[in-house]
């Protein structure tokens, strides 16, 4: 078949480890015979963020801005033990987060539902959708070890010189403090986008922070939310038939595994990252769950919701074999496709993604599939694939699609 033109490259992304080596078996596989690939390209891969002080991080978000579509692999975020491994300059934060930072967008995580891998929570008749706020927090915080006793203050100095202090610690020996911070603009961002988000799919929100604990930051969020709801969706949501309602978290983690599913949960940063793990995983996979970052501004970056999968990557560099899952991350390059074709109005594109996912999809239901959902399957004699059979597999499946 004649590969389908694009006219606005997607900013791409490459990331680290095992979701590396399947980054290029995608696009070698599944798109670039059939698509003209047009891309922007990024290493975000730890070595070459390493070499660039990081700079190619904050280029590539800037890049996402200018053509509006981007498609990230998994990176790794370092730890003491990266450091030493990577022979880093300094403990480089999250890319994930700096980009998020610089969109300022929403990250909305579903899980991908295939026939065969049945929901371990019985009761989770359909996807519950994640909504991660995108700034600020632990992914954004100032952190110190503290040596030995003494005081340890919030400062704030205003415009006009006068401190404002507030006691976090007298500490008596050693120990640890970090230092958070959020923005008023970004909460209402990622209100309207929670709510928008909800309208479009015609879905109830939940959202949950510990506003009984923490007073003043997360009842922060909490009256953000609600004071957006009552002004400007209220009647709407109404007319949608549908329900916003703000709960605590702990009560929040107690009602959805009673839940039905079919609803949006929207979280603060870290919150969303854990809950996105708990909800992937639970449905049957953390490789089976979408994730993309959407901005007030119409910016879009689609990856996968996992990780790098390091285990894997150190069975492959022995030269054994992997059966990794790939199908969020061919979905994160579906989503951008599908995405670019709606922007440029190439249909044709946008069909192309929706064909691809249709093959991720089928493959496993004819029973062939990787060895994280053969173990799960309620399927009889699944064969186990390896991490390019399955991609092959997939392929055969898409050319009889096409």
């Amino acid at each position: 078949m004649e590969k389908i033109n694009m006219t606005t490259p997607l900013v791409e992304m490459d990331g680290d480890e095992m979701t590396r080596i399947l980054w290029k078996m995608i696009k070698d596989e599944l798109i670039c015979p059939f698509v003209d690939l047009k891309t922007e390209y990024y290493d975000l891969g730890l070595e070459h963020r390493n070499e660039t002080d990081d700079q190619v991080t904050f280029d590539s978000a800037s890049a996402t801005k200018k053509y509006g579509v981007a498609v990230k692999c998994a990176t790794i975020t370092p730890n003491a033990a990266r450091m030493t491994e990577y022979n880093l300059k300094q403990m480089w934060k999250s890319p994930n987060g700096t980009i998020r930072a610089i969109l300022d967008g929403t990250v909305f995580r579903a899980p991908i539902t295939v026939k065969g891998i049945e929901p371990c929570v019985r009761n989770w008749k359909k996807p519950i959708t994640i909504a991660r706020h995108a700034y600020g927090d632990v992914y954004k915080a100032s952190e110190m070890k503290i040596p030995g006793p003494g005081k340890c203050e919030l400062v704030y100095t205003g415009e006009d010189g006068r401190e404002t202090r507030e006691l976090i610690h007298e500490f008596a020996g050693a120990g640890i403090v970090q230092g958070q911070h959020n923005l008023n603009e970004s909460i209402e961002s990622f209100a309207r986008s929670c709510f928008n988000f909800a309208l479009d799919t015609k879905q109830d929100l939940w959202f949950a922070t510990k506003d009984t604990i923490s007073k003043k930051y997360d009842h922060t969020f909490k009256d953000i939310f609600q004071d957006i709801y009552d002004k400007e969706y209220d009647e709407k949501f109404k007319a949608a038939g549908i329900e916003y309602f703000y709960t605590l978290i702990d009560d929040a983690v107690a009602r959805i595994m009673k839940a039905e599913g079919g609803f949006i949960w929207a979280c603060k940063n870290y919150d969303g990252d854990v809950m996105s793990d708990m909800v992937s995983s639970a449905f049957g996979s953390l490789a089976m769950m979408t994730s993309v970052l959407v901005s007030p501004e119409g910016y879009y970056e689609y990856e996968a919701a996992h990780g790098t999968v390091q285990r894997h990557y150190y069975k492959h560099l022995k030269g054994e074999e992997t059966s990794t899952n790939s199908v969020a991350t061919i979905f994160a390059w579906t989503g951008a496709l599908r995405k670019r074709g709606e922007l440029d109005s190439l249909p044709e594109l946008s069909a192309f993604a929706d064909k691809l996912e249709q093959a991720c999809l089928s493959t496993i239901e004819s029973g062939k599939m990787t060895k994280d959902l053969a173990l799960i399957t309620t399927l009889e004699h699944p064969t186990v694939l390896n991490s390019e059979g399955f991609i092959k597999a997939i392929r055969e499946t898409l050319e009889g699609l096409l």
